[in-house]
């Protein structure tokens, strides 16, 4: 039976390389179909690990207090007309607090940085204390975040995200220079690793300078704006609990009744999260049904191929039987072709796609996952199995005496 099977399959393969062209264009649908699922597969798990990096870097356990709602259905003029949340607010939160193991204020301009003849346009710089450090998961590639002094006395120091850093000095560190922010002199104490998600857009802490909320109110104005109160819980099974007291307090900083709405938002991480794996889900669908539409194709194209093969070796399948062959090993014999058939194809998808992802790799991360490379071969494998299956049986059924006298 081994000796049936080996030279059933040698026989396939002098028949797939006897038409190589025929068997190419064969696969194409093949080609596609792998690569679409291992690119989309590469590309989804790249930026899902950005994506929890980014966030893991801004902490799962934190609130944020702001005069609007980030997600949800409420009208943004209703939230415009809410009262601000000043800094005075910040400092009477802070007071009442008990249950938060961090609470710092966040306010945010958008600014020029410019070191020399290079300048990052429109950067997100983000004044708070130096207790905001507390409040994320942050690593630094060197120096340190503003300390309490500098912060209480509003100097005038900067810490610089990690692609900031990488656009202005490119080639030098720049713990110790003096950059310009908004026209003013700013001395660089840290840089931080990257630790952003491309996701989280201008909100990447890549793509952020800090700066002390002083200094911010100081050299911009700013003091008029809502600021935003970030609040960070002991840990995520009281996340609920210190999320009820933040509400308390800012209900009773606000001087509100019982009956009357909330004036201001908490929020957390989890909206974006949501927001997120909804539009991976939406994403995910629209690859299965590329991928799905392209291994039909292509399944269909081994079909019709293996029956012409059969067709054409109508003599040959006569000429087995004769001398021996039973229906099992015709049929496995064919089986085989559609399978090597569309393995090929699914390996030649499978290259495709790794060389692309390194491609795409320059806009959006990837990860090629041995999983999704496995899951390549097994589908192309499976394909061929399925798509070979009716011609395999027609030629195992062929009469040996018709099939001798077929011209």
């Amino acid at each position: 039976m081994i000796n049936q099977i080996k030279e059933g399959l040698f026989i396939s393969l002098n028949a797939i390389f006897a038409n190589k062209m025929r068997s190419f264009l064969t696969t194409l649908g093949i080609v596609i179909g792998v690569c679409s699922v291992v690119l989309m597969s590469t590309a989804i798990k790249g930026v899902d690990n950005s994506f929890q990096q980014g966030i893991s870097s801004l902490g799962s356990d934190v609130l944020y207090i702001d005069k609007f709602a980030w997600f949800g259905n409420e009208e943004f003029w209703k939230m415009r007309n809410r009262p601000n949340i000043t800094f005075e607010d910040y400092l009477r939160f802070k007071s009442l607090a008990k249950l938060p193991i961090a609470i710092a204020p966040e306010a945010i301009t958008v600014r020029n940085v410019k070191f020399r003849d290079r300048t990052a346009e429109s950067i997100f710089i983000t004044g708070s204390t130096n207790e905001f450090l507390a409040t994320t998961n942050f690593t630094f590639k060197s120096g340190r975040f503003f300390n309490e002094i500098e912060s209480d006395g509003g100097r005038d120091v900067a810490v610089l995200g990690y692609d900031i850093a990488e656009n202005l000095f490119p080639n030098l560190d720049p713990v110790g220079m003096t950059v310009k922010i908004g026209g003013h002199s700013y001395y660089v104490i840290g840089v931080l690793k990257k630790q952003g998600s491309t996701l989280l857009g201008s909100y990447n802490p890549d793509k952020q300078v800090y700066v002390p909320i002083k200094s911010l109110f100081r050299h911009f104005g700013l003091n008029w704006r809502s600021i935003i109160i970030v609040v960070r819980a002991p840990n995520s099974q009281l996340l609920e609990e210190t999320k009820i007291e933040a509400e308390q307090i800012m209900r009773q900083i606000r001087r509100l009744k019982a009956y009357e709405p909330a004036n201001f938002s908490i929020n957390q991480q989890e909206g974006l999260t949501k927001i997120y794996e909804q539009t991976v889900g939406v994403i995910q669908i629209g690859g299965l049904l590329i991928t799905g539409l392209s291994l039909f194709v292509g399944a269909i194209g081994i079909m019709n191929i293996m029956f012409v093969s059969v067709k054409e070796r109508t003599r040959e399948i006569g000429i087995r039987k004769a001398i021996g062959a039973t229906r099992k090993v015709i049929m496995t014999q064919f089986l085989l072709e559609a399978s090597i058939i569309s393995l090929i194809g699914g390996l030649i998808g499978l290259f495709f796609a790794i060389v692309l992802s390194y491609v795409v790799n320059q806009f959006i991360p990837t990860s090629v996952q041995i999983s999704a490379v496995i899951l390549a071969i097994f589908i192309s494998f499976f394909t061929g199995i399925i798509s070979g299956l009716a011609p395999a049986y027609t030629a195992a059924k062929l009469d040996p005496v018709e099939s001798l006298r077929y011209e």
